[in-house]
């Protein structure tokens, strides 16, 4: 299911009572849409009218979580997510996300097109980053 808004390429991944959300859904939260093509507008669309009209069992398993949470479901998410859940408003939302004053990751500028590239670092990586390709490289997720 494409879920454009985190990045414009994003994708969440149906199988069975399971979606996989990546970064457009997070347990009580979702991906940051301030930096390369990141669009609050897009994000709302993904999540509220596409993975929130998933069957509310449907079990949630985000990218990541900073609190060690492995899983949520639609149904939890709609009701208590304060980003995205409730009666939240396009309007607050694109406020909300705007506002978030979160710095600015010092990779991030090369990490995205890494990305689309399936994990190959881009050439015109910094000498000083490139430490990072050989660890991507050995990495079992690489």
């Amino acid at each position: 299911m494409h879920t454009p808004g985190h990045t414009d390429n994003h994708f969440a991944i149906i199988a069975g009572d399971r979606v996989f959300t990546g970064d457009a859904l997070l347990i009580d939260g979702c991906g940051r849409t301030d930096f390369q093509s990141g669009d609050s507008h897009a994000l709302f669309e993904s999540v509220r009218g596409k993975l929130f009209g998933l069957p509310g069992e449907m079990l949630v398993y985000p990218a990541h979580d900073y609190q060690g949470r492995r899983v949520s479901s639609i149904a939890q998410e709609k009701q208590r997510n304060p980003r995205l859940g409730a009666d939240r408003t396009l309007e607050d939302f694109v406020e909300l996300m705007a506002n978030l004053d979160l710095p600015y990751p010092k990779f991030i500028d090369h990490a995205v097109p890494g990305n689309r590239a399936c994990g190959v670092c881009p050439p015109d990586l910094p000498e000083h980053l490139r430490q990072y390709c050989q660890e991507v490289a050995e990495s079992p997720q690489g």
